[in-house]
């Protein structure tokens, strides 16, 4: 559970009853590394598991075995790892790809098709071969003790009287969980709380939510599938993924405790950590400014800030130590007085407070020249007589 003295986020937000916490599906491994150029070995795909473990993730998807023989291998590494996580698997409805996990030992599974009339044109099928396919795959899957989850590909834009035939055809066959997905990241708030309500309307399964990031608005969302009734949500770390990516897990968790009041399993404290880890081995780059994980979120430049640098919960929404972070001061353009009180203090340099005018302006003047910040030994030598 968070510690709720380390968020400020003042009084008017109000926390969401839901019964129990939010469980936490990931599937960075397999949704994720759909990223445009991502490429991670079954070695690097079982060191990431091995922190989403330790993270607190509560499934994780460890990846699509039909696509090659190295994500087969990562599942056999994953699951023979002795984690706490649940493992689960990814398959179409078809049956040489419920075969696969067959094969693999895996004990659990999301079953995808799509469902919506504009995904069902691109690939020429009919509902009603659509529905065969599905009903199929679950009862095979079923029959060899594998617990699925049915997730319906496009589901935000499916016509709702089809898809509640689908939802409820999966759970008759077998099905013991349900997805609402928005596939393309078109469902607003609102239309994420409305799928996830009506499916636990249609079905008497839990319900869980996946959503992509097109319009930004997929934490938002997620947020809202929890108000609907969702008790899992999936994503990924980092928001990786294709397009413009998926739900990000760190920013969902730190919104629904810190916010709303709504428990996960999620070690904040670690997402940091896990977020770079995830960073590294893929090989891009997160923007400074990024929720939670970024660079900047407890660095400060401002004068205006650093001179509140002393009292946290006025310059911050929540604490650094609640997400494993660092609070530091920089010196650049934006520099003030305090800025360089704060920085002599830091490099244990005695500097009379009557030299801080001429130091700051020498700080201002070579952050402005070279259109960055200070380096601490750049700042040693204006400080030096």
């Amino acid at each position: 559970m968070i510690d709720r003295d380390k968020v400020w986020t003042g009084p008017h937000n109000r926390p969401l009853a839901t019964a129990g916490p939010i469980g936490l599906y990931d599937t960075t491994l397999r949704d994720g590394e759909q990223t445009v150029g991502v490429v991670l070995d079954p070695e690097q795909k079982l060191e990431i598991a091995r922190a989403l473990d330790a993270l607190g993730i509560d499934r994780i998807e460890a990846g699509f075995p039909r696509v090659s023989p190295d994500d087969a291998e990562a599942i056999r590494l994953i699951i023979a790892a002795g984690l706490e996580a649940e493992i689960w698997g990814f398959s179409r409805a078809v049956a040489a790809d419920v075969e696969a996990l067959v094969e693999l030992g895996v004990s659990a599974t999301v079953i995808e098709s799509p469902v919506s009339d504009a995904k069902l044109a691109a690939y020429d099928l009919t509902r009603e071969e659509v529905e065969r396919r599905i009903v199929a795959a679950i009862e095979r899957a079923r029959a060899e003790g594998i617990t699925v989850a049915f997730f319906g590909v496009d589901g935000s834009r499916a016509d709702l009287a089809f898809l509640e035939r689908i939802y409820t055809r999966a759970v008759e066959a077998g099905a013991a969980e349900v997805v609402v997905v928005d596939t393309i990241g078109a469902a607003t708030p609102e239309t994420a709380e409305l799928l996830v309500s009506s499916a636990r309307s249609w079905v008497d399964v839990p319900v869980h939510f996946h959503g992509h990031d097109d319009f930004g608005l997929s934490t938002a969302a997620a947020v809202a599938a929890v108000r609907g009734g969702a008790t899992w949500i999936q994503g990924t770390i980092n928001g990786m993924g294709e397009r413009a990516g998926n739900a990000n897990l760190l920013e969902v968790a730190l919104a629904l405790e810190a916010l709303y009041g709504v428990e996960t399993n999620l070690r904040l404290d670690r997402a940091r950590e896990t977020a770079e880890l995830v960073r590294r081995l893929s090989g891009y780059e997160l923007e400074p400014w990024r929720p939670l994980v970024g660079e900047n979120l407890y660095v400060r430049e401002s004068g205006a800030v650093a001179s509140q640098f002393h009292d946290p919960p006025a310059i911050e929404p929540y604490s650094a130590e609640l997400v494993g972070a660092e609070r530091r001061i920089v010196l650049g353009k934006k520099s003030g007085l305090d800025s360089i009180r704060l920085k002599c203090e830091e490099l244990g340099l005695d500097v009379p407070p009557d030299r801080y005018p001429a130091i700051l302006a020498a700080v201002k003047a070579l952050g402005a020249a070279k259109r960055g910040l200070l380096t601490d030994e750049e700042f040693r030598e204006i400080v030096a007589p």
